[in-house]
């Protein structure tokens, strides 16, 4: 099938023009304007921004919490992020402690399986290297199930978290053969003792998630985590940087020379800490891991984007429904799952608040929200941008029509929306996937299972 796309502008990282695009099948073949070619389907872009379909490279679909999972599967987390303008992304597989990272990922596999109606890719969540087979299972990710990147945890004691000697044992076999190591970076055992001090103290409502986990935790566990990656000679990717004095260590060690990239999430960028003093509980729709933190920090991270000592706007997303979910922490802030969502919201929440918030200019919006992705774990060009043998994962946008969020519209499968009543300036009105319309008009026309799995290449530094 041919798809011709018609007076748009073509916006990516480095472009801005007006023209027009010939997708054939699942790829772009030729850019040009006023093209005169005959095609299955022609779209009219006049007065509106084509770019690349966008890559969330933090989700946490069908993701187990505990004695539940979150809200959105495969199936419902997918359609929501093509209906937000988002056409790729990185899951990540999880595996257990004392079982194999190649179970791991044969499990998310199945949980994806006819479900994904766009493309995906995993990371491997490492818990254990105890065993010498397991630092070759990564090796084996790597070159054989495109797997190149890995996430460890420096917080959740007795479950995910792994100490610094784990850390260091797995950014030296990644750095060995091009992967990368992505840090959770939060200093677990103090937030542990402080944890206890609340509980201890009978202070069990949901702020106390926040004011147990307090910028300084997360701030030194990224020095540290920085410090590691220069004994093992890797680079490190921080994900989910919430505050200013996360940055500052990443704003340093960039400038020192030092390989480190850095994501943060629409929540910290749009929400704050006052949010945990809303009443009758709702402030357990909040609690995510790091937490809010206070108004002044967003402006830091709007600065940290512009500057590029953060290189991707990720979301994070791991939805869990306020009734029956948020709600079994209602009597003990440690028994509300951790984690908000946001995968439909973010390219309209970043444009809103970036290009036409003064923050950032409409390239900068590109690469933040899709090709500094595409790039860093491994799927530029064929990902990530507007080109001539790209896959055609296109996104028209409109950037004057507003918008008000609301969970009684979206398509996320959970409960409430983060953003409820936020007006946004920028709506994604058509979206292609590998040259298929999943979302036209605004409406979700997708397919369950026509997603593929990506096999990735090795990292790039940015």
């Amino acid at each position: 099938m041919k798809t011709l796309i018609k007076n748009g502008r073509i916006v990516t990282a480095v472009d801005d023009y007006r023209g027009d695009i010939l997708v054939d099948g699942e790829l772009i073949t030729l850019l040009g304007k006023n093209l005169d070619i005959s095609a299955d389907l022609v779209i009219d872009a006049k007065d509106k921004l084509v770019i690349p379909g966008g890559i969330d490279p933090h989700t946490h679909l069908d993701m187990p919490f505990g004695s539940t999972v979150s809200a959105d599967d495969f199936q419902t987390g997918t359609a929501a992020a093509a209906c937000g303008g988002t056409t790729t992304i990185i899951d990540f597989a999880i595996q257990t402690k004392g079982s194999s990272m190649l179970a791991a990922l044969d499990t998310w596999h199945k949980k994806a399986q006819g479900k994904a109606s766009i493309d995906y890719s995993f990371h491997m969540a490492v818990t254990d290297l105890s065993k010498p087979e397991y630092l070759e299972e990564m090796n084996h990710l790597m070159k054989h199930d495109g797997v190149t990147s890995f996430k460890l945890f420096m917080a959740y004691p007795g479950s995910l978290m792994v100490d610094d000697a784990c850390i260091f044992k797995a950014m030296s076999v990644a750095g060995r053969h091009g992967g990368l190591v992505s840090i959770h970076a939060e200093n677990g055992l103090v937030i542990t003792e402080l944890v206890a001090n609340a509980l201890a103290a009978g202070n069990k409502a949901p702020e106390f998630h926040a004011l147990t986990r307090p910028d300084a935790a997360e701030a030194e566990a990224v020095g540290r985590s920085i410090a590691i990656a220069q004994m093992a000679g890797t680079p490190v990717y921080i994900v989910h940087t919430s505050c200013y004095d996360s940055l500052t260590k990443v704003s340093a060690a960039r400038a020192a020379g030092i390989p480190v990239m850095a994501e943060t999430c629409p929540q910290y960028l749009f929400l704050d800490s006052s949010y945990y003093s809303k009443d009758d509980f709702a402030a357990a729709k909040y609690v995510a891991t790091p937490p809010l933190r206070e108004k002044w920090n967003q402006e830091k991270l709007w600065e940290g984007l512009r500057m590029n000592d953060l290189q991707v706007v990720a979301t994070d997303h791991c939805p869990f429904n306020f009734v029956g979910q948020k709600e079994l922490g209602r009597n003990d802030f440690t028994k509300i799952p951790n984690g908000m969502p946001g995968i439909e919201n973010r390219m309209s929440l970043v444009y809103n608040g970036g290009v036409t918030g003064g923050r950032i200019s409409v390239n900068r919006f590109v690469e933040i929200t899709s090709t500094a992705a595409a790039k860093i774990f491994g799927l530029f060009p064929r990902k990530g941008t507007i080109a001539a043998g790209s896959d055609a994962d296109l996104v028209i946008f409109d950037p004057k029509k507003k918008m008000t969020i609301s969970a009684s519209t979206h398509h996320m499968n959970v409960d409430y929306n983060c953003y409820e009543g936020m007006e946004v300036e920028g709506v994604v009105e058509t979206v292609l996937s590998r040259g298929r319309v999943v979302v036209n008009n605004g409406n979700y026309v997708g397919s369950s299972g026509s997603g593929q799995f990506l096999n990735r290449l090795t990292a790039e530094f940015r």
